[in-house]
């Protein structure tokens, strides 16, 4: 267990550094910007370089909504900080669902061992489908391999509950009954396969 808190805790350290990295950059590149620093200077060659990987397709993406580009590093740093949250999410899920498989392998509990399988798999589903749900706020297509991914995975479960649950005008609300089944699904799981033997006293 003690290998599972340490993978974690730098992975958790490594996303943590990562996004804090990101957000600096894109406060020198909005420095940058608003201080209207000659463009051939090293310095605002350096800071362009090192952000236009992250700045230019977020632009693309506003002007699409007719929003100022302006606005792309401020946009950037959501993005990241969110999906930060997405994957520390996932690597919190997988964890504690090893934790729970090992820690009930070493006791014979066969029960448990299926019981935080089925359950780690219930919150990766979950999960993938707000991540689809946000990514498609985004306006992002099939092309792109990460939503095409989601879709992939999600649409066996979203497709059949679209066509028996109409649409509130124009919010479809398939993907929150499709979270209530799972976590309810989730619930029972928990209360039956994980929930610890009966003793008598």
């Amino acid at each position: 267990m003690l290998i599972i808190d340490r993978i974690v805790w730098f992975i958790n350290s490594g996303i943590k550094i990562i996004i804090v990295a990101v957000i600096a950059l894109m406060i020198v590149r909005l420095i940058a910007d608003a201080m209207d620093l000659n463009p051939f200077a090293w310095t605002s060659r350096t800071v362009r370089r090192l952000s236009d990987s992250f700045v230019i397709p977020v632009r693309s993406g506003l002007r699409g909504f007719g929003i100022d580009t302006k606005f792309a590093p401020l946009v950037v740093i959501l993005v990241v900080i969110l999906l930060g949250w997405f994957v520390l999410q996932l690597v919190g899920t997988v964890a504690e669902t090893l934790v729970g498989v090992i820690g009930s392998a070493r006791s014979g509990a066969v029960f448990r061992i299926i019981g935080f399988i089925i359950s780690g798999l219930i919150s990766l589903y979950i999960l993938f489908i707000v991540i689809r749900i946000i990514f498609s706020w985004a306006m992002l297509s099939y092309t792109n391999r990460v939503m095409r991914f989601l879709i992939n995975v999600t649409e066996p479960l979203l497709g059949p509950l679209r066509r028996i649950i109409p649409p509130l005008g124009w919010l479809d609300i398939s993907p929150m009954v499709a979270i209530l089944i799972l976590y309810l699904f989730q619930q029972a799981v928990a209360g039956t396969l994980l929930s610890a033997p009966f003793r008598s006293f």
